[in-house]
Order: C-alpha cells, then structure tokens, then sequence
C-alpha cells in the first residue's frame, strides 16, 4: 500500500482518508490471506513513479481520478466523491464569491490534485497567485501555516475537511474551488486480476458510490436526520418569495412530501441546472426538483421518479417576428437558450438536420421566464421551451407567439443519485397516488392557469430579482443592520418570520412589535413604544446583538454563530446551552446546529430529557422550525441585488408586503 508521508497527522483520526484505506485493504488482505505493508513516500508526486518501478501494489493516498492520471495508471471503483474547497485562517478576509480571489494567494503542494485545481482557476482569475508549498509539510502543518496567516489560502478535499473542522477552530471553510470527482486507489495498467479483485470487494461491502444500493442519500440516511434535502432554482416555476411567503410548484410538492413522510424538509437553492444536478451527485441534497426529462440527463449518473408531468418542446417569437410553420422557417434564426438545459441538446441535435440554424447560449442568470420575456421584447429572436412555461408567459404578454413544437410530449420526474432504491420507491409511490389528484390540480392552476394571481406574483418576483424592496422598512433595518454588524437581508427574513411585517402584531406571550420583543426586554434595552416601526426594528436588533455577544463568548465557528443566536432569540440562551450539552452526551456536534444541536433541542420536549437539563422543558419544534423557516427565506432573498437605502426609500410600492 503506497501512502503519502504527509497524511501521517492523520493517520489517529477515526474518520480520515488515511484511517479509511487502511481499514478497507486491511479487510481485503485477510480475506485473501495476504500481509499488508506500507511503503510511504515523502512528496505526493512520487506516488506513480514508485507504483510504476513496482514498489507497491496499490496507491491508497486519497487520490483523484483523472485523464492525466488514467494515462499512467488504472482506478479501481471510486470509493467516495469529493469536493474540494478554498480555506483560509479565523482572522482572514473572507471570501463571497470566485471574483473575491482576484489579488489573493493559494497555496498547494505540487503533484496533486489541489495544485491542478489551482492552475484551472488562475486561468479563469488570472489576478490569483500560486505558490508551492514544500512537500514534506504535513497535512496538519499546511492547517497550521493558513490559520496562522503563513499561507493565505489553501485548497482541500471536503472529507478531509470535515474531519479536520472536528479538531480546528482556526481554520475556515470557503467557496467551493471545483466539481465533485471520484477518489479511488490506483494500480498498474494491465494489473487485470488485482482491479477486479480490489473491485469485487468493493462491492461485496458496499463502499463503492457506483454499485451502493443507497450511498449518501439512502432513505436510512434521510429518516436519522428527519430531514430531507430538495435542490430547486429560485425561479416562478419552482420555488420564490412573494409577500414574504415562500411559494412555487415544485415547493410546495415538496413540502407535501416532507409533510406525508413526518419529515423537516430543507430546500438547497442551485444557480442553474449543472448546479442543481452537482448538489444531487455530492450528496448535498437528496431531490432535484424541476422539470428534468430522464431523455436530457440519463447518461450523468442519475435516476428517475416516474413522470409527475408531462411538456413539449415549442418554438417562441416575438409578435411581429416572421412566422415559423415548419423547420425549415428556423434558417437563418437565432435561438437562444441556458446551455446547461435540455433546449440545449434538442436544439444541438437539430442543428444537424439544420445547420443553418444558430443556436446561441443565453447570458448567465437568464431562465426560461426571462428568455422568452426576451424574446417578447425584441431582445431575443427566438427561444426553445416547454409549452406550459409558454403559456404561462403568454398570460401575461400578448407579445409571446408560440410556434411550433419539437419533439414528441415527454415525461418530467423527479432526479437522484443512482442507486437510492428505497428513495425511489418513496417518491414514485407519492407520485402515483399524487399526480392529477386535487392537491395537484390546486397548486398546478395556481402556478400556471390562475391569470390574476400569476401576474401579481410575477411584478413582485421580478421587482426583487431586480433589486426592488423587500419590506416595507428596508432602509430601517439597513440603519439598524450597520450599527450592530447583522446583514439586512437575514433580519428582514428574521422579522417577516417574527411578525409578517405587521407592526402592530401582538403573541399570546405579550410579545409586540416588528420583532415580537417582550414589553420588559425592551424597557432593559431603553426602547420605548416598540409598536412603531422604527423603535420595534431597533429593539429587536439590539436585542439580536446582545444574544450574538454570549453566543460569540461560546466555543462555536462563527459561521454557526448566526443560528445559534436565532435559537437563542426565539427560545433563550439557557435552553440552547441545554441542548448543546445534550448533543455531547448524545455524540453529536455541540458546535454544528443544523442535523446535530437542533436535534438535541427536540429532544429537550420529551420529559426524560427536560427533567435533567438545567433549564427545563422546551417546546423544541419552536425554534428548530423558526431556525430553518429564516434559513430558507434567507437562502432566497440574499441573492436579490440591493439597491442603497436612499434609492429603496423612495419606492412607490414594497414588492412583498403592499
């Protein structure tokens, strides 16, 4: 078994790399009566040279499956798929977004994976620099150097990550620095028997991603964390925000599904569609929802639901545009569409038949709703689309002219990972007992027959996307947002959540105001008449201010914080500490909220459990469900551009609360 020297830091940690392999071959080697020694090299490009001239027989260091490396050696089955992320130190300046690495310096160790991912991004943000780190630093070492600010940026795999969070406050985890890719051990080419054998055992104890029957989104996975996890795009067809309420069709079927299964559900909003089906194959999310054709996608490692719709690809123009009869009026045309869609493929498919049709992809962020609204307006010369977004935006613009159709009507279903049978099962009998039901006729004319409400929802979900008001008071919480060091959006969430933006609004507990501030709490902050917009606003705040003060006290990453703070303000400082506490005792993470300290603070309803924490009984559900409802509205109102206070103040009309 070759290993590289500079995982030795890992080598005690239960869930590394490192730990994992040596389990797994270890397993192997008994089953056929063989030793197992390590030969370990001290720089990770060693690696293949040394397999090659035959000092080992198996390369078990981590390593990531690749057409440069394929062509030296052959893979066994992946064992795991990871993502490698951007980390830096505590006390660094963050990063939001790829454009924030311009003028900054990532560090990698030449001959992996990370020094490669490192080369990718600099040709997309030429401003990066790259420096090599020396190859016997250890793993840990690297850690130590970025958290202590010798290097300034890092990449490393998710898996090792995660294991390395469990032990490291310093260090922080960034945006993600490239696609999920298959991790596997590596052996000579033409070693027949050895892969086949290596493979057979992989799949006999169920560690391969290719052949596990449930891998990361099983059904057991799902029903331990009582939670399941839907990837949509923030989009009118699938899941938005109006008035403050979360809505969509894909949304609400999937909160009827949650619902049916006595689940929590979780909703991973995706950019595009390679992001959604990326959330799907790394196991960030369980479901894609959106209108997915098994045709389009059946060769990326997916499955699929049986159909819960059904569309047709259809031509669209501009009112005054030449009419299309037939395929042969599209010469000479334009025809815009998102290249990581199925228009893409149909068009690229027709595109041979008739080559002089120009098939061009459409600006980032444009969806299907905007394309053809594009294409109403003049900026656009024609669009590839479903027919029941067609009509949809026909509603509401006399100018969209559906032509013809392409194709044969085909099946919609709900996407997952291959392999999750018992998921599956799930899903398809929901489907079949939901599909043309009331409940689905119901929602299915909301969204896509109901003229009037239609268009309401669209001026306010354009109004947002297009940086129009998200409250009534927007300028206030900004005032307020600054002077505590909150971001506005995740308080406009907070107080939608709190109080539906009704100023006047009154709990059964007394609590009044924007924030539902309780009349003493507010008396202890100096704030008086809380009923008033800007006195509630500045109560609530203040007092989210002093709740983040003890939880910044507490040993929690400050990613966390935030949630923790929220539970905190809904439920108390001393309850959290309950749960947290019942979280170690439980073997979860006292310091990760969602899926291990929430879970604790359910349990605290339960009388066995209340009669032993220091500050009793807590109706549990209130703030796990008030965390996550924030969360979800946060999710989709942090991607609205903001415009200034000034500019917002000004506005004639508050999308989500006139």
């Amino acid at each position: 078994m070759l290993v590289w020297q500079g995982a030795n830091d890992f080598v005690s940690t239960a869930d590394s790399f490192v730990a994992r392999d040596q389990q797994y071959l270890q397993r192997y080697a008994k089953q056929h009566n063989l030793t197992l020694r390590f030969i370990r090299k001290q720089q990770y490009d060693q690696l293949i040279p040394a397999l090659l001239a035959n000092e080992g027989d198996v390369i078990a260091a981590n390593m990531a499956v690749s057409d440069l490396r394929k062509h030296h050696v052959d893979f066994t089955l992946p064992i795991v798929d990871s993502t490698e992320y951007i980390i830096h130190g505590r006390h660094s300046e963050s990063l939001h977004q790829a454009t924030d690495l311009a003028g900054r310096t990532i560090a990698v160790q030449a001959g992996t994976s990370y020094a490669i991912t490192a080369i990718g991004l600099a040709k997309v943000y030429p401003d990066i620099n790259i420096v090599e780190i020396a190859s016997h630093k250890s793993l840990n070492e690297i850690l130590e150097g970025v958290a202590t600010g010798q290097f300034d940026l890092t990449i490393i795999d998710s898996h090792i990550l995660k294991s390395a969070l469990k032990h490291r406050r310093d260090i922080v985890k960034s945006i993600q620095a490239n696609r999920a890719k298959d991790i596997a051990w590596a052996v000579r080419k033409e070693s027949f028997a050895l892969k086949n054998s290596l493979d057979q055992f992989l799949r006999q104890q169920g560690w391969t991603t290719v052949t596990s029957d449930e891998g990361k989104t099983s059904w057991d996975d799902i029903s331990e964390r009582r939670t399941i996890r839907f990837a949509m795009q923030n989009v009118m067809s699938s899941y938005y925000l109006w008035k403050g309420q979360l809505m969509g069709f894909h949304y609400e079927l999937a909160r009827d599904f949650a619902k049916r299964h006595n689940l929590r559900y979780e909703i991973v909003v995706a950019a595009n569609d390679s992001e959604l089906f990326e959330l799907v194959k790394t196991g960030k999310a369980d479901i894609a929802l959106g209108f997915h054709s098994p045709q389009a996608h059946h060769q990326q490692g997916f499955a699929f639901s049986r159909p819960y719709h059904y569309a047709t690809e259809q031509i669209v123009t501009g009112a005054d545009d030449p009419p299309i009869r037939s395929l042969e009026d599209l010469k000479y045309r334009n025809i815009t569409v998102a290249k990581d869609s199925s228009y893409w493929f149909t068009l690229k498919a027709l595109q041979e038949h008739i080559p002089q049709m120009t098939v061009t992809a459409a600006p980032e962020g444009f969806d299907t709703s905007r394309l053809i609204a594009a294409v109403a307006n003049g900026d656009v010369d024609v669009t590839l689309a479903d027919n029941h977004l067609i009509g949809l935006e026909k509603k509401l613009n006399e100018n969209v002219t559906p032509s013809i159709f392409i194709g044969e009507r085909k099946p919609q279903s709900w996407l997952f990972k291959q392999g999750c049978k018992t998921l599956q099962a799930k899903i398809n009998g929901y489907i079949r007992t939901t599909y043309r039901s009331v409940f689905y006729n119901v929602i299915h004319n909301k969204y896509f027959e109901n003229n009037r409400l239609i268009k309401r929802h669209r001026d306010a979900y354009y109004a947002l996307q297009d940086g129009g008001a998200l409250s009534p008071y927007d300028a206030l919480v900004e005032k307020y947002a600054i002077k505590y060091d909150f971001d506005p959006k995740l308080l406009i969430a907070q107080m939608y959540q709190e109080s539906r933006f009704d100023p006047n609004a009154l709990s059964d507990a007394g609590a009044q105001g924007l924030f539902q501030v309780m009349p003493q709490t507010a008396q202890q902050l100096n704030i008086n008449n809380i009923t008033t917009p800007e006195n509630g606003i500045h109560a609530g705040v203040k007092y989210m201010a002093w709740v983040a003060k003890q939880i910044k006290e507490l040993d929690i990453p400050e990613e966390q914080q935030i949630w923790f703070t929220l539970a905190s303000y809904n439920a108390g400082y001393g309850h959290v500490l309950d749960a947290r506490r019942l979280a170690r005792d439980k073997g979860w993470q006292d310091d990760v909220w969602f899926g291990h300290v929430e879970r604790a603070m359910l349990l605290l309803s339960q009388a066995k459990y209340a009669s032993k924490a220091r500050y009793g009984y807590v109706r549990g559900a209130e703030p796990v469900n008030y965390v996550r409802n924030i969360r979800h509205k946060y999710d989709i109102i942090k991607r609205a551009p903001r415009e200034t206070p000034a500019t917002q103040i000004t506005q004639a009309s508050y999308q989500l609360a006139r």
